[in-house]
């Protein structure tokens, strides 16, 4: 793959997930940082690459670009071991690339965003964010209760984009101590792509 953009924020775990796979998979890529708190990714210049205002993006070296996180982690690993061959797999991990951005980063990542970033009081926020964040990550428990991995025993891309809101959900107020298959796969899925283990203090107790 050509040498290519991604402009990104590192508190996005949106934009994360495009990192650590462009990394992992050793690919030839610039990052750049868009503050999207100071408004960074609604400048004439941004939009002129995305009308959406909206990061993950890569930009390719022919001007071509791409949006959404997971659409750019298909593209980059496409011909890796980060996509199942089985067809039946591959299916499988769509469906929770998919299963990611409709039901479980709505709640995880918009509480811990609020709560984070937003300095709202968590009594403030709508319940339904709590309730149908850990129906979330109990939906991830009973996957991960005899497997390693989402998907075929091997990390996907699967697991790369779960993973990114996952590993900082204490930050929205959800305890991964109520889901022990879930903190055990965050562990694993931290060490294969070599980062820090962001719940350390949290999973401690």
């Amino acid at each position: 793959m050509d040498a290519f953009r991604l402009y990104g924020h590192k508190e996005s775990g949106n934009c994360l997930k495009t990192l650590w796979t462009a990394r992992h998979l050793g690919l030839d890529f610039e990052w750049i940082e868009i503050d999207i708190f100071k408004g960074a990714s609604r400048t004439d210049e941004f939009l002129a690459l995305n009308p959406a205002g909206q990061v993950p993006l890569l930009e390719r070296s022919d001007g071509r670009t791409l949006a959404q996180s997971n659409a750019i982690l298909l593209y980059m690993a496409e011909g890796s071991d980060l996509i199942p061959q089985d067809a039946f797999d591959r299916a499988k991990m769509m469906e929770w690339l998919f299963w990611e951005q409709y039901s479980h980063e709505p709640y995880i990542a918009v509480r811990r965003s609020q709560l984070r970033f937003h300095a709202r009081r968590a009594s403030d926020l709508d319940p339904d964010l709590l309730s149908k964040g850990r129906r979330a990550l109990g939906v991830m428990e009973m996957r991960l209760l005899a497997r390693e991995y989402f998907v075929a025993e091997q990390l996907t891309l699967a697991d790369i984009a779960l993973v990114a809101y996952t590993r900082v959900a204490h930050e929205g107020g959800f305890d991964l101590a109520d889901f022990p298959a879930v903190q055990g796969w965050v562990r694993r899925v931290e060490s294969a792509l070599s980062l820090p283990h962001a719940g350390d203090h949290a999973m401690a107790g």
